[in-house]
């Protein structure tokens, strides 16, 4: 029985992204279980359908959020986890994991206002950071009509809404903040849960986020980009490093991953915010898969089974999704790390 739902309009419209754990990957032979990060829950649901039916084996995935995912591998309770905050190499090396990327992915501020269609505000760094803190509190303040000057701006409070639970999107959104806004960093600093500063939402995972920000007129929240397309989102522009703006979109995103050189990282070790270059959009991130060294080689010899043809064949769902595949030379570089690093 394939256990993940294939649905996006059940994983987007519900709310709910986990799939119940039927059985351990020792119980069930061909079933893969794993738990983590929201973002990727598009595409590797549909990886998980056509490996599914190349295979037979079933991957069955609690989208739980990266923090989840850290907990459960740490915790042995799964043969894989995914997160969009890379562990340093030596959390990896006290935890005995291992770490490689899967896709790269967009992170995207997603508005609901009157008048307002997808792509039509533009923000920047600094206005994100204060609408965050709580500084820049009304739609039409003179921080957004300065980026904004031919937008019919609503005379309107804005409602901020973050991400409940530990969440790599997350990480890597409030990463972003921190290296745009000195006060940000000092004051709020970037992690997979932070304290929110004022009255915002939390809601529970990307789909939470989404729901929530599609509910409150005035609100603004951030979303991986294959939730934007799902929703039919006003996502914004951004104004990048090169103070260009820029929209959310495959190009962009591949700008940005452009500059992810795995080759000069130990354990792939990488964060994408805010990279240089005229096309780029500023709120990048790599997403990763997690294995422990101590699983059983058999177990692992089955989760890499099905990254290594996610990796060689599920290209084409990726790009439909505007995640970013990777590029050979870095596939080849993870098949080498799990030789080296796992003896498979």
């Amino acid at each position: 029985m394939f256990t993940l739902k294939k649905s996006l309009s059940y994983a987007f419209g519900a709310g709910l992204l986990v799939a119940t754990a039927v059985a351990s990957t020792s119980a069930m032979a061909d079933t893969l279980n794993g738990a983590g990060g929201t973002a990727i829950y598009p595409v590797l649901s549909d990886w998980a359908v056509a490996y599914q039916k190349i295979s037979g084996t079933s991957v069955n995935y609690q989208a739980i959020g990266s923090g989840g995912g850290i907990k459960q591998i740490e915790s042995k309770t799964v043969p894989f986890a995914n997160s969009d905050k890379p562990l340093t190499p030596d959390t990896l090396a006290q935890q005995g994991l291992v770490q490689f990327p899967g896709v790269i992915i967009g992170i995207t501020p997603v508005v609901n206002l009157p008048h307002i269609k997808a792509g039509e505000l533009v923000l920047d760094g600094k206005t994100l950071a204060d609408i965050y803190l709580g500084k820049v509190t009304e739609w039409d303040s003179r921080e957004i009509k300065a980026l904004n000057p031919h937008v019919r701006l609503p005379h309107m409070k804005i409602t901020t809404v973050h991400r409940a639970d530990g969440s790599g999107t997350t990480f890597n959104f409030t990463n972003y903040l921190a290296k745009v806004s000195p006060e940000w960093k000092n004051e709020v600093g970037s992690d997979t849960a932070v304290s929110w500063p004022g009255n915002g939402v939390g809601g529970k995972g990307n789909a939470g986020v989404a729901n929530y920000v599609q509910r409150i007129r005035g609100s603004i929240g951030y979303v991986e980009y294959a939730y934007v397309m799902q929703n039919h989102m006003a996502y914004t522009r951004m104004k990048n490093m090169d103070g260009r703006v820029v929209r959310p979109e495959l190009s962009s995103f591949q700008a940005a991953a452009a500059h992810a050189d795995f080759t000069k990282t130990k354990d792939f070790y990488l964060i994408l915010t805010n990279q240089p270059g005229a096309r780029t959009w500023p709120i990048t991130a790599a997403t990763y898969m997690l294995m422990r060294r101590d699983t059983p080689k058999g177990d692992n010899e089955r989760v890499l089974k099905f990254c290594g043809w996610f990796l060689d064949h599920g290209q084409r769902y990726a790009e439909k999704l505007d995640y970013v595949p990777l590029p050979k030379n870095t596939v080849a570089q993870i098949k080498h790390y799990w030789k080296t690093e796992l003896g498979i």
